[in-house]
């Protein structure tokens, strides 16, 4: 049996992946420092450590004592405007609380590390819409760099340690267990404020576009992932520019909420346009997105419905 360490495993994306793995006989091994994850999304059949990336000894001794196969990194600090503020603390978790790991890959002989990549971020202003993985890798803010300096670390400990490694680009992604207050969660976000009545704000014009795509695309390109993807960087995304006022003209159908967005000033470090090209995803991996958008905001609103009305009964 596998057995493989999913730092973030408590998290939106992380503990989707964990289901997955479980669920085809992968024992998964859940690191999360629970900043931003939720205990109540630990798969019962996950092994847990609270433990922060970013603290060397404690990581070290997770290594020790479970004995990995691959790693699926996934946690990380993931807010744009954040960084802007506190660069340093992004620094430290995604640069340094990745090298630690990157250290106990190498020093515990791991096969292999899937990393989870910003693919807005990274690559900073588009020059072509959709991008493809060739594109230069310029980001404009702190989240973004810190994102970027860990693919060359990848490369330098595949080329001097050979450790294997398979980058994914993600998207802006959306679905069930997305924090409601978490950067690129403007579905959940949205969907909540409309099934109460109240008014999202929109950043900016609302005509900035992002590629969207459902958790369970995103989680399955994870699971192909284990067994495909050598020293490379793959796309994951839709291939589909869609604006934030297209997203609310569709949650708004969807949740028959009658008012309008309020609009505000636009996010410092923000991007105008990103979407990405997976055809190498396609052809390499096997992946492509499913999920629609329309389908994948029908499921989210659903969740956040029934969410609310759990928080309302106490449930």
């Amino acid at each position: 049996m596998t057995k493989v360490l999913i730092t973030g495993g408590c998290g939106f994306l992380g503990s989707g992946i964990v289901d997955a793995y479980t669920s085809i006989g992968v024992q998964c091994i859940v690191v999360d420092d629970l900043s931003s994850g939720n205990i109540a999304n630990l798969n019962k059949n996950a092994a847990f450590y609270p433990v922060d990336i970013a603290d060397r000894r404690d990581i070290a001794r997770v290594f020790e004592r479970e004995r990995i196969d691959l790693v699926n990194h996934q946690a990380a600090r993931v807010d744009v405007r954040a960084s802007m503020d506190d660069p340093i603390t992004y620094a430290i978790v995604n640069v340094v609380g990745t090298v630690n790991l990157l250290e106990c890959c190498r020093r515990h002989h791991v096969d292999k590390i899937i990393y989870a990549q910003t693919g807005g971020c990274v690559y900073g202003i588009p020059q072509q819409i959709p991008m493809t993985e060739d594109h230069p890798i310029r980001p404009i803010d702190p989240y973004g760099a810190s994102k970027a300096a860990v693919e060359l670390y990848l490369r330098v400990y595949a080329h001097q340690f050979g450790l294997k490694y398979c980058v994914l680009r993600y998207p802006n992604c959306y679905g069930p267990r997305q924090n409601f207050n978490g950067e690129a969660g403007v579905v959940g976000i949205f969907a909540r404020q409309m099934l109460q009545g109240l008014a999202p704000t929109i950043n900016g014009t609302g005509e900035q576009t992002r590629d969207y795509v459902y958790v369970d695309d995103i989680v399955r390109a994870n699971v192909l992932a284990l067994d495909y993807g050598v020293n490379q960087a793959y796309n994951v995304g839709s291939g589909i520019p869609t604006s934030v006022n297209q997203v609310f003209a569709i949650l708004k159908n969807i949740t028959s909420y009658e008012g309008d967005a309020v609009y505000g000033p636009p996010r410092p470090g923000e991007v105008m346009d990103s979407c990405l090209d997976s055809l190498k995803a396609k052809m390499e991996l096997g992946w492509k997105c499913q999920t629609g958008l329309a389908e994948g905001i029908a499921k989210t609103v659903e969740y956040v419905r029934e969410r609310q009305q759990n928080e309302d009964t106490g449930d």
